[in-house]
């Protein structure tokens, strides 16, 4: 259906009489536009922050810089997690600092925010950030509050633990809204914790606008121009399984020899005070057993977000090879997303990228699933993303 016809307030419509041929005009009546809805003047935000090496540090971290971009006479406040006694060097914007495993310090929390009359509470939720089984200590805090409280859900589990639905529960309980970044997050509040959907609000995982660059142009500044170029990147921990797609790389060779995978981030730090860097190891040494060490690049650093253009523009094929299913959202895998859809509009055709984010399941032999997916989305192409489980 087409879209109705926009007219300027201050036009003049013209009416036709059909059965005398006279012309009419009115004047439509004037209506004053509707401000656009203002936040609440003291907001606080509860969730890892920069410089916290994770994913979810970067999110509230550009939450509150686009916030404040937005409604700068908002004041935000920010409220993070630390995982060790220690803490970080944090900006001005952090007022109040939580000990993952302090029980104590979620009730302080909870007192400072009602005491410094907040008027809502942003948390981002995440498990393996808070203390308690299955984060329970966030209940705390959020039990104690006197403002409204919108929770964004960054992990919803279709199969959670008896704590971990304990845990989802009361936080949707104690949540005046609740967003999910996906729709299949918002089916499984409703069908697996039987949330309304009328709390439930849906906002899309939000991505940088990154310009179209030919990948040559980044690729010189890592060594591999003239090369296709895989990647993976983000903190490193056994779950991503990224071995998966090193052991499908002799198959790969054989027929792309001028393939090479870019491996990018550090070990997960919780990662590395347990087991030091115990699967970086694993997968060097998986790339010389294998015989693929010179084709397997292992960047072993915390990248900036300027870095991060470098490298997704330098990337011909990007991977998230995670074991499980349970991820429906991901920072990581958002970005190269948008640059890939720059690359196929290119061509005129950006919805053909929706349709090259593929599923590859397990398989006996990985390079039976890999080797066809990478060349039908990206090998002898440019610019696409491979989502799913290797």
């Amino acid at each position: 259906m087409s879209s109705p016809k926009t007219m300027s307030s201050v036009e003049t419509v013209a009416r036709i009489n059909l059965s005398s041929l006279t012309v009419e005009e009115e004047t439509p009546t004037l209506t004053t536009a509707q401000p656009r809805p203002a936040l609440p003047s003291r907001v606080a935000i509860v969730g890892n922050y920069f410089p916290r090496k994770c994913g979810i540090a970067t999110f509230t971290t550009d939450l509150c810089d686009a916030i404040h971009a937005e409604y700068g006479a908002t004041e935000l406040l920010a409220l993070p997690v630390n995982d060790k006694e220690e803490g970080y060097s944090y900006p001005a914007r952090v007022r109040f600092e939580l000990s993952e495993d302090k029980l104590a310090s979620y009730r302080q929390a909870a007192d400072f925010l009602n005491f410094s009359n907040i008027d809502l509470v942003c948390l981002q939720h995440e498990y393996g950030i808070f203390g308690g089984p299955a984060g329970a200590h966030i209940l705390e805090l959020l039990r104690s509050l006197q403002m409204p409280v919108v929770t964004t859900l960054h992990t919803v589990l279709r199969e959670p633990n008896i704590d971990q639905r304990t845990v989802m529960a009361e936080i949707a309980t104690l949540s005046d809204r609740l967003i999910v970044m996906s729709q299949q997050s918002a089916d499984i509040l409703e069908e697996v914790f039987h949330v309304s959907p009328d709390k439930i609000d849906l906002i899309p995982h939000g991505i940088p606008d990154l310009p179209f660059t030919d990948s040559s142009f980044f690729k010189d500044g890592f060594g591999t121009e003239g090369k296709d170029v895989l990647l993976t990147f983000g903190l490193l921990s056994p779950n991503k399984g990224i071995e998966n797609v090193i052991q499908a790389m002799p198959a790969i060779l054989s027929r792309h020899s001028n393939v090479v995978y870019m491996i990018s981030g550090v070990t997960h730090p919780h990662i590395l005070r347990r087991e030091g860097d115990k699967y970086r190891l694993y997968l060097q040494n998986l790339a010389k057993e294998l015989g693929v060490q010179d084709s397997v690049m292992f960047r072993n650093r915390f990248v900036s977000p300027r870095e991060l253009v470098e490298l997704i523009g330098g990337a011909d094929i990007y991977i998230t090879p995670y074991k499980h299913k349970g991820q429906v959202v991901s920072g990581t895998l958002g970005r190269p997303t948008r640059r890939a859809c720059s690359l196929r509009r290119s061509t005129g055709d950006c919805r053909k990228n929706d349709r090259a984010i593929g599923q590859c399941h397990r398989a006996p032999r990985h390079e039976e699933t890999c080797v066809p997916l990478f060349e039908e989305h990206g090998l002898g192409s440019r610019g696409s993303t491979i989502h799913g489980e290797l």
